[in-house]
């Protein structure tokens, strides 16, 4: 059904040790027969999709916790990906790893098998926080793994940390980022605490909970951060990442430009540059996708044709993610019209009230923009 329509891979691992209390994202606790199969799972559905010849710009792997396959599972996905649709060269191959699964032999397998990017999840170097949080390794692993990460080769590493934790103070945010800083790490995402629906955290964290931050605070560890991290040569290129010049997040990167992107394994996500673009998922139980893949039918949810007025919408709001925002003249190479026919009044009104900018071609958000961005991002739907 659909031709080449994306230059970027996604592979989804839905397997964690113990799955953290304020996840929402499709993971559990596996069997080892699921591990074990579940490398082949995601070859014969790359199989089942009808695709062109050409090399694929970036691979992402994310979850759950990729970390959990073994070296060897993950070296025949690579070389399989690669036999069926090619890499580029130079092409950005990430591993999302939990610090607490990870040991410097298994890194240097990791890298041998042709990762060259190691995203570490770390969130917290508090154990306090950690503990809270739920996550299954403690903020010594976190070093840990880090020096292991260098040793074994790899010269581009991702750090994930959160703030607005439940009796997070200013003070001790500061600290964990003074921490990360001090590790000199080429990437790092900053993330505040989202109380998901249905999570354990919805229910000991309700809206009114006053262990949770207010808006103020959570303000100010935001702008703290952006002082903290760009004053120690972190570019801030997007809402929540900050990179050393040179290492931006290329795969993610392209999610903000809209780059056509296929998501494998349980309820990947994709996004298929086929006229103004289609979006769907895969099923969000391996049962479910075990089914599809080994009959050879291809099993989506939700798939969607955006219309022009989406992609337009869509084109905005990621755009202006990025620090660079968005161009008028792209825009209209685009779509073959003028952003100002469509959104001429939504951009004097948000430029009027401080939120994003004009500066020659470019739109971009300003610092309070950010701080408001989703106030910004529903005035272009």
């Amino acid at each position: 059904m659909f031709n080449r329509t994306f230059n970027r891979l996604y592979v989804h691992v839905p397997f964690c040790i113990n799955k953290c209390g304020y996840c929402a994202f499709v993971s559990r606790t596996p069997r080892e027969s699921e591990l074990a199969e579940y490398p082949e799972l995601l070859l014969r559905e790359l199989q089942l999709h009808p695709l062109a010849a050409g090399p694929i710009a970036s691979i992402y792997f994310g979850g759950g916790t990729p970390s959990l396959l073994v070296p060897l599972q993950l070296a025949l996905l690579l070389e399989g990906i690669s036999e069926l649709i090619g890499i580029q060269p130079d092409a950005e191959i990430t591993l999302e790893a939990n610090p607490g699964t990870v040991d410097l032999t298994s890194l240097k397998a990791f890298r041998t098998a042709g990762f060259n990017r190691i995203s570490l999840g770390i969130q917290s170097f508090d154990n306090r926080f950690l503990q809270c949080l739920g996550r299954i390794h403690t903020a010594e692993q976190s070093h840990q793994a880090y020096q292991d990460a260098r040793s074994a080769g790899f010269k581009n590493v991702s750090m994930d940390l959160m703030h607005t934790l439940p009796g997070q103070s200013l003070e001790q945010w500061r600290s964990e980022l003074q921490q990360t800083v001090a590790l000199s790490p080429e990437h790092i995402s900053i993330y505040g605490l989202t109380v998901e629906e249905g999570t354990p955290f919805a229910h000991s964290y309700p809206a009114d909970s006053q262990e949770l931050a207010d808006e103020d605070l959570s303000a100010d560890m935001f702008e703290l951060a952006d002082e903290l991290l760009t004053s120690s040569g972190f570019d801030h290129y997007e809402i929540a990442n900050y990179a050393r010049p040179g290492f931006r997040s290329e795969h993610n990167s392209g999610y903000w430009r809209r780059d056509g992107y296929l998501g494998l394994g349980v309820a990947a996500h994709s996004f298929l540059r086929d006229g103004y673009g289609v979006r769907f998922s895969n099923p969000d139980t391996l049962d479910e996708y075990r089914r599809g893949v080994t009959s050879g039918e291809l099993v989506r949810s939700g798939e969607y044709r955006l219309t022009e007025r989406e992609a337009m919408a869509e084109y905005m709001f990621l755009g202006l993610r990025l620090s660079e925002g968005v161009s008028r003249h792209d825009f209209e190479q685009e779509f073959g019209q003028p952003l100002a026919s469509f959104y001429g009044a939504v951009v004097a009104d948000l430029v009027g009230i401080g939120l994003l900018i004009q500066t020659g071609d470019m739109l971009t958000l300003t610092r309070r923009g950010m701080l408001l961005s989703n106030r910004v991002f529903a005035a272009f739907l």
